[in-house]
C-alpha cells in the first residue's frame, strides 16, 4: 500500500526543516568544507525528489507553482552522478530554492 501523499508533503517539509537546521551556521565555504553536512543535505534532498516522485499528477498539474519535476531532477543527478556532485549547485538549491518552497508546501 502506498503512502498518501499529504505524509509526502509532510516528508518534504520535514526534510527542508532538517536542510535549514544543518546549514544555519554555514557559508558557502565552510558548508563545503564539511563532508558530513554535504552528505545530511545530499540525502535529504533525495527524499525530497523521491517524495516529490509519489505525488499524484492530478495534484501536480493542480499546483504548477511547485517545482515537482525539478524536485526530481535534483534526486535523479543527486543519486546517479554521487561522483561528481556539484557542491555550488547543491548550496545554491539550499539557500535559493528550498526556502520560497515552505510556504507552498504548508
Amino acid at each position: 500500500m502506498s503512502r498518501d501523499w499529504r505524509l509526502r508533503i509532510e516528508d518534504i517539509l520535514g526534510c527542508i526543516k532538517r536542510i535549514e537546521s544543518y546549514t544555519s551556521s554555514c557559508t558557502e565555504e565552510s558548508f563545503a568544507q564539511n563532508q558530513l553536512v554535504i552528505d545530511a543535505v545530499v540525502r535529504n534532498l533525495e527524499i525530497i525528489g523521491e517524495a516529490a516522485r509519489h505525488i499524484p499528477e492530478d495534484l501536480k498539474t493542480t499546483h504548477p507553482e511547485i517545482p515537482w519535476a525539478e524536485m526530481q531532477a535534483m534526486r535523479n543527478l543527486l543519486a546517479h552522478e554521487y561522483f561528481g556532485v556539484s557542491i555550488p549547485i547543491v548550496w545554491n538549491t539550499v539557500k535559493n530554492n528550498l526556502p520560497p518552497l515552505k510556504p507552498l508546501l504548508q
